[in-house]
């Protein structure tokens, strides 16, 4: 078997190639991304691939996609004029929000700016009950005078979000054809389809957002498509979705908000594969690319989950200052910055690295692409931890004195500091904000770092890692084969899977049985028309009940899996019991006598996962001696003794399963370094992964 699968992994920075070449080979590719047409850099580095590789597009398969455009587009503003059409009275909650400000002592708070501005929000006349009851239906009349402001306006798409459409969509179905049958052009999106469930803040702001960049991604695709239909591929092309199962183009196209963490989902069920492999249940995945770091536990062998996330951030690391989104993803928390992230001065003078990046255009001040502000790449480039001659395996040189430069005139001068201490100061920043951040991450989860293996990967994981961990007392670092394309991999060996969920709010000794199993019934039909077409055969899919539930009277729920028999037995006593085991696990206690309630039902479908070639490491020159892969020596920056000194740099693809040595080292590999700039005992597993040991250390 010779089949040919690809990942392709488009982030900020750099876009990802990952090959499957039947079940023994795994062939990397890595480029800069283009960020005016993300699909230039997909083409372009196809096409580089091939040639490099000696195999045809038309030989590919499978192809599976992900990428930064929904959630760039929602941040950076850029998606297409867009109205929202609600019930009367209702057109101001874009602005509402919640009534709870996610900073209490800012005086001066500021929200997002709505995407759909005041004069582009039509209220109608119509009105649906809590219960599903249609007390007032929308006329002809009422539509067609909308229809009207649309045409004048400019419009491409139209978001459609009626109050308690969850409990009853016929409003909006009848909305919904009037336009369309008007309007056949025009992008519409229904609340009832995208997030048909409660609270009406959450799924305004979810329907607006996938209206809002749905015809930008739709042509994104559609572009795709032809392009490489024009290079002979004839396979079929699947997106990661935000929760990491995979999904048809043609699901995607409809719903493009369930993209919005796409890249960052591939990397977690990488690196749950990993965790399998190996034989470690508990991780954490530790993401650092070009733009920002990332992290997810791996709890259990398990990724976590979240059924809402939130884009375009106020404030960068305050929750609720940004957009929510009614998509379920998985739980990977933005904790830092990238390798493109801009080093700078405050009005007061004090160093900070980030949010701001130099991205793919211009980039680094080392890339020579015409940036001139420092970034963290520039500063691990001036420490020595990067070899300016083999970034990207040689196929892109970095310029050492630009990167001093950058430093000493925006860092070094402004503190009266050198050079080397303004870039240490930069990376010691960067490696302590993201410790901080993922201490903080897990202690909301009630976890402890230090039971857990820390996985790195992303272009600049690697570097950084091993200092998170340190100050984090994390034992142990796994740098898994092919860790700076680990995305891309992930993108292969996730499920085709599928998340639906169903409003229905009651209180569990008030619940109407055959009207719950109804609703399960129902999702369990869509799921399994969805997942037979990308592929996957009913016996092939497994499926996972939920429930969103909390004491009454509580304005949070906890979700709650539950299971077929309790379904079928009708039992409101185990459901219970679940609720009180997943209160006590988080807080430590339950409220006994409580009347419990259930708010949404969900169900999440899935496929099988798929394997790794074998072998993913085709080394040469291979040997068990650690001092065989030596390619020579480089002074780095050792932060505990705070000076230069020369170092064993390693070509990881002669290091095979067995290898043992000490640090400190530098291990090269094409698309990201190992820097371990202290004593910890490293060896290579069976899989070739690098495991870095930090006890005692």
């Amino acid at each position: 078997m010779n089949e040919l699968r690809l990942g392709v992994d488009v982030g900020g920075t750099f876009t990802d190639f990952v090959l499957f070449r039947g079940d023994r080979e795994v062939l990397l590719h890595k480029r800069l991304s283009t960020p005016t047409d993300p699909s230039i850099g997909v083409i372009e580095g196809l096409r580089e691939m091939a040639q490099r590789h000696g195999f045809r597009p038309s030989e590919l398969r499978r192809i599976v996609h992900g990428t930064t455009v929904v959630a760039n587009a929602l941040i950076e503003r850029r998606g297409d004029p867009t109205a929202l059409i609600t019930t009367e009275g209702f057109g101001d909650v874009l602005e509402i929000g919640r009534e709870v400000r996610y900073d209490i002592y800012d005086l001066s708070i500021q929200n997002p700016e709505p995407l759909v501005p005041r004069y582009r929000r039509h209220e109608i006349e119509e009105r649906v009950l809590a219960d599903g009851t249609v007390r007032t239906s929308a006329t002809a009349g009422h539509v067609d005078a909308v229809l009207e402001k649309l045409d004048e306006a400019e419009v491409r798409s139209v978001a459609v979000c009626l109050m308690n459409a969850h409990a009853n969509d016929s409003n909006e179905r009848d909305i919904a054809a009037r336009i369309l049958a008007a309007r056949p052009d025009l992008h519409l999106t229904l609340s009832s389809s995208i997030a048909p469930e409660i609270r009406e803040y959450e799924r305004m702001s979810t329907t607006v957002a996938n209206a809002y960049v749905h015809p930008l991604v739709d042509r994104y695709l559609a572009r795709l498509t032809d392009e490489l239909a024009e290079l002979g591929f004839g396979g079929t092309l699947f997106i990661m979705l935000s929760h990491g199962g995979v999904a048809a183009a043609d699901f995607v196209r409809a719903r493009p908000i369930q993209l919005v963490e796409s890249g960052p989902a591939a990397g977690v069920e990488a690196t749950v594969y990993l965790g399998r492999r190996i034989q470690r249940p508990d991780l954490i995945a530790f993401d650092m690319g070009g733009t920002t770091a990332k992290a997810c536990v791996i709890d259990k062998g398990e990724a976590t989950y979240a059924t809402e996330t939130e884009v375009a951030r106020m404030h960068r690391f305050k929750r609720g200052s940004g957009m929510p989104l009614k998509v379920p993803s998985v739980d990977m928390i933005e904790i830092g910055a990238g390798g493109g992230s801009i080093a700078h001065l405050d009005h007061i003078g004090l160093l900070k690295v980030g949010p701001m990046s130099a991205g793919a255009e211009p980039g680094p001040a080392a890339y020579g692409l015409g940036g001139r502000r420092p970034t963290v790449t520039d500063a691990n480039l001036v420490l020595g931890y990067l070899n300016p001659n083999n970034f990207l395996g040689g196929r892109m040189r970095l310029d050492v004195g630009a990167a001093e430069r950058a430093i000493e005139e925006n860092i070094a001068k402004p503190l009266a500091v050198d050079k080397v201490e303004a870039a240490a100061g930069i990376v010691g920043l960067a490696n302590e904000n993201m410790a901080t951040a993922t201490r903080l991450y897990l202690a909301e989860r009630g976890k402890d770092p230090q039971g857990y293996a820390l996985v790195a990967f992303g272009g600049a994981g690697p570097v950084h890692a091993y200092r998170v961990a340190r100050t984090l007392r994390i034992a142990e670092v796994i740098y898994p084969t092919s860790a700076g394309a680990l995305s891309a991999l992930g993108f292969l060996v996730a499920p085709a899977a599928i998340h639906f969920v169903r409003s229905y709010v009651s209180r569990l000794d008030g619940l109407d049985w055959d009207r719950l199993t109804g609703l399960y019934l129902e999702m369990r039909e869509e799921a399994l028309a969805m997942l037979a077409n990308t592929g996957v055969a009913a016996k092939e899919i497994s499926y996972k009940l939920l429930a969103d539930m909390r004491y009454v009277g509580q304005g949070h729920e906890l979700e709650v899996e539950i299971d077929d028999e309790q379904l079928a037995v009708h039992d409101n006593d185990a459901l219970a019991a679940r609720f009180e085991a997943a209160y006590r696990d988080l807080f430590g206690m339950t409220l006994a006598g409580l009347p419990i309630e259930a708010l949404n039902w969900r169900l999440a479908a899935k496929g099988p996962s798929g394997e790794a070639p074998s072998d993913t490491a085709a080394a040469e020159h291979a040997s068990r001696e650690a001092t065989s892969a030596k390619v020579g020596e480089r002074d780095i920056f050792l932060p505990d003794e705070k000076t230069f000194r020369g170092v064993s740099i390693l070509d990881r693809y002669r290091l095979t399963a067995g290898a043992r040595f000490q640090g400190p080292a530098i291990i090269e590999e094409h698309e990201s370094t190992v820097v371990i700039d202290g004593t910890a005992r490293i060896e290579v597993d069976a899989l070739k992964n690098l495991r870095v040991h930090l006890a005692g250390d």
